[in-house]
């Protein structure tokens, strides 16, 4: 089978983020499967930029169209979405002669579909749109656009027409369907298949080394019989930091509590400022380690955090990626999102609260941290569970064509 996708942000562990096209796309060429992956050649969440043009990775065909750099949210980058989509066009003929049987509109974005569409209607292929956040309406709780706002309204057109003129729409969002019903899709045209992860990089985990400055703060703060709270990743607003320092905050005076940070990101500065002001002496923070190495380093966790601001968006699913490696490190896990019936409380793996709120946080550390270590590797063990049985790049790719070529 030959599979198209169309992915605006497409990276690769070379170049760095986002890696889901990746992740599939290498599964689905395991398979068999002959795959081409269009990608801008400039995207924000790259750490390095490919080159214009062909390139082979691992078996998978990429192609990097020319775009328009661009810094933040402004109107460079909107330029950049629609550089994308006319050279998308500008080799249809191309993309055409690949003759796929399944094109995949992937780009966050929905302006990628138009020449999706028109690929797969020359082609007979089948025309998938996967969905990694709900635009317009993203933007518009996001940014606080006015949904009369004409960028908003050809969002909202571009989203209409590819709930009704797709075949299938894969999404990460477990939720959403009620959102894209409204909007015209039918219930026997949607499926969900979640974030993931991939097995080998979680094998051989003795093998892997993390920093001295981690293993050595890491090993005195346990020869101190402490109960480490952990946090990996982006030092953001939406990760919800604050938060987890005002805990910290209120936990200060429980001497066997540490709070460990490890990351960067725009907030990390203030963050650090806070935590030196308020004296808080239980909070340390270390710089972001190599992805290949967060295996080993939440094995030094006894309690893992993940947080977000309050946002209506999480009503509809979330996948965080941060999620599924606390699950296979077999951590608790405290959640808080604004989230009904999120995968922590089904699996029963930590404990979820209430997004923002210092007080909740508070309490679900204070049970975890109050429970025996057995019963603690008893709640993560059930996260690992899951994880594994469902969550497996390998599996999910298959998931993927199973429901679209159903």
């Amino acid at each position: 089978m030959n599979i198209l996708m169309i992915s605006h942000y497409a990276g690769a562990p070379q170049y760095g983020m986002e890696f889901r096209s990746y992740y599939m796309a290498r599964e689905w060429v395991r398979m068999g499967h002959r795959v081409t992956v269009v990608g801008a050649a400039f995207s924000h969440l790259r750490k390095v930029q490919p080159p214009v043009g062909h390139e082979t990775l691992e078996g998978i065909n990429y192609l990097w169209l020319p775009t328009t750099h661009y810094e933040g949210n402004g109107i460079k980058r909107v330029l950049s979405m629609f550089q994308f989509c006319c050279q998308v066009y500008k080799h249809s003929r191309e993309l055409i002669d690949f003759k796929p049987d399944i094109v995949i509109a992937s780009s966050v974005y929905t302006f990628d579909l138009y020449p999706c569409h028109y690929i797969a209607r020359r082609t007979g292929a089948k025309l998938v749109y996967e969905v990694h956040d709900l635009w317009p309406l993203s933007v518009i709780t996001i940014g606080g656009y006015s949904r009369k706002h004409p960028f908003i309204l050809m969002l909202q057109h571009c989203e209409n027409y590819a709930y009704r003129h797709c075949d299938m729409v894969v999404s990460i969002l477990d939720k959403a369907f009620p959102h894209m019903q409204r909007h015209g899709l039918s219930e026997d045209r949607f499926c969900c298949v979640p974030n993931g992860y991939l097995k080998e990089e979680w094998e051989n985990i003795d093998n892997i080394s993390i920093p001295k400055e981690h293993e050595e703060l890491l090993t005195r703060l346990h020869q101190e019989g402490k109960i480490i709270v952990g946090f990996a990743g982006g030092h953001t607003q939406s990760t919800a930091m604050d938060v987890l320092l005002d805990t910290a905050g209120l936990l200060k005076e429980r001497s066997n509590l540490a709070f460990v940070l490890v990351g960067n990101g725009p907030q990390k500065a203030q963050l650090v400022t806070k935590a030196q002001s308020e004296n808080l002496s239980n909070v340390f923070f270390l710089p972001p380690i190599d992805k290949n190495c967060i295996p080993k380093l939440l094995q030094q966790f006894d309690i893992c955090y993940a947080g977000g601001i309050h946002s209506t968006l999480h009503r509809y699913g979330t996948s965080f990626n941060k999620i599924i490696d606390y699950m296979l490190a077999a951590k608790p896990i405290v959640k808080s999102v604004d989230e009904p019936g999120c995968e922590v409380e089904r699996v029963g793996c930590g404990i979820q609260v209430e997004a923002e709120n210092a007080s909740q946080v508070r309490d679900a550390i204070v049970t975890l941290a109050n429970m025996s270590e057995e019963d603690r590797k008893d709640m993560g063990a059930k996260g690992l569970k899951y994880a594994t049985e469902n969550l497996e790049y390998h599996a999910l790719s298959q998931q993927f064509i199973d429901y679209v070529m159903r």
